[in-house]
């Protein structure tokens, strides 16, 4: 990318501000890998890169666990997207857990109840 500002940076999405973007206009979703979107992220400059976001799990598993940079990307609340404009949906859904096993931590028991499950989807507006 240019080092000119661009007028439509990327979007990084989670389930929680997805449907909200999506008032009005038609949206092309294609599923992609972690490295796609690693790949499509490091195309743009950290100005370009806003976070739609405000769950730290979400920010965890971005940076953390699928490998993205962390850097310090701006925060915006996004109501609609423009014609255009490209966004990386990190969609996080959740099972129960088929196994609970029992952990003890400092005499204070644990159990893992739930799984959690991530994948990414590459959103564009196209009209």
């Amino acid at each position: 990318m240019s080092d000119k500002k661009i007028q439509n940076p990327l979007l990084l999405l989670d389930n929680s501000n997805m449907n909200a973007l999506l008032n009005e206009g038609e949206y092309k979703c294609t599923n992609m890998t972690f490295e796609e979107a690693r790949e499509i992220i490091r195309m743009y400059s950290k100005e370009d890169i806003l976070v739609c976001f405000l769950h730290h799990d979400t920010y965890d598993i971005i940076f953390n666990y699928i490998g993205i940079p962390k850097q310090d990307y701006r925060y915006r609340q996004i109501r609609n997207m423009r014609v255009n404009q490209d966004g990386i949906i990190f969609k996080k859904y959740t099972t129960p857990s088929e196994t609970q096993p029992i952990i003890h931590i400092d005499g204070v028991e644990a159990k893992k109840v739930q799984n959690t499950y991530v994948y990414c989807v590459h959103i564009t507006r196209v009209k």
